[in-house]
């Protein structure tokens, strides 16, 4: 037989295994009964706001920079941004 003759009998044989896996797989989760859930170690506590707000909520934003203006700014909205900001 030719060397290509080899290699597909070769894979036709070798690449059985992963489908007879899956086959005993799907075989083995359809014959397992299903267990009932374990009870919880330690009973749920409903949660307590705390007192203060946490640090994140808390935090204020810094100041909002005026605009840098771009190619499409007029000149005049520009110099007005910029001295409203220095004083």
């Amino acid at each position: 037989m030719s060397e290509t003759a080899w290699a597909v009998i070769f894979m036709m044989l070798i690449l059985k295994i992963p489908i007879v896996y899956l086959g005993l797989v799907v075989y083995w989760a359809v014959k397992a009964e299903p267990r009932p859930p374990e009870p919880a170690l330690l009973p749920a506590l409903p949660e307590v706001p705390p007192d203060r707000p946490q640090a994140w909520v808390a935090r204020r934003r810094p100041p909002r920079r005026p605009s840098r203006g771009g190619p499409h700014t007029p000149r005049g909205q520009l110099r007005r941004a910029s001295a409203r900001a220095v004083k």
